[in-house]
């Protein structure tokens, strides 16, 4: 059976509905940074999400190529996940989706190594007419955060945020937003399958 981080990770993918601290451990990612709104088709962020899939993909199903990776077992792309922020913006301000800025990742095994990340870069190129400059493979340290599961349109989270906010001044904690430290989502639903009052997304923020 393929390996599902999400069942194995239960506390990080599968939240409840109410607001808790957790302690966030460093993970394996390929990633694509960006700029604009995520609602613009064939943006930043779109091109983005086709770019991470490719590659996840091609590592995904390496087992059928000649390409033997050292440490290799089957497994489930985990959802996708995304970092956001913007420039002078302490926090989300939805009503300025084009100034955002984001990390668009999916998390990858940690037998992924530069070397076996460069292989599958080089296989998806041959493969699509895509640019795969902007993808990298790094490991990602959240840390300390709250999280909470948001039900339904993407627009509606402010609500969640507040709710956030107020466990972390109600538990003596402080917002801890940086260059390195952003609002995190994971997305447990395809909004293209999914009617929009199921979607189903992981808000986590950096606290200390």
């Amino acid at each position: 059976m393929a390996f599902d981080f999400k069942k194995a990770y239960k506390a990080l993918y599968m939240p409840q509905n109410v607001p808790e601290l957790i302690t966030v451990p460093p993970a394996n990612y390929i990633a694509v940074r960006g700029h604009g709104d995520p609602n613009e088709e064939g943006g930043a962020y779109k091109q983005a999400i086709e770019i991470l899939y490719s590659v996840a993909y091609t590592l995904k199903m390496s087992y059928k190529t000649e390409h033997q990776i050292e440490g290799f077992f089957e497994y489930v792309v985990p959802p996708l996940e995304g970092f956001w922020w913007q420039e002078g913006i302490n926090g989300m301000d939805y009503e300025q989706k084009e100034k955002l800025a984001f990390i668009s990742c999916l998390r990858v095994p940690d037998y992924v190594t530069p070397a076996v990340f460069d292989w599958a870069v080089k296989e998806a190129t041959a493969k699509k007419e895509l640019d795969f400059s902007r993808v990298n493979l790094q490991v990602l340290t959240e840390g300390k955060c709250v999280q909470v599961l948001h039900r339904g349109p993407f627009d509606d989270e402010p609500a969640t945020v507040s709710k956030l906010q107020q466990f972390i001044e109600q538990n003596n904690l402080q917002l801890d937003y940086s260059d390195q430290r952003h609002h995190h989502e994971i997305y447990l639903s395809d909004p293209r399958r999914t009617k929009v009052e199921n979607l189903k997304t992981v808000i986590r923020l950096p606290v200390s």
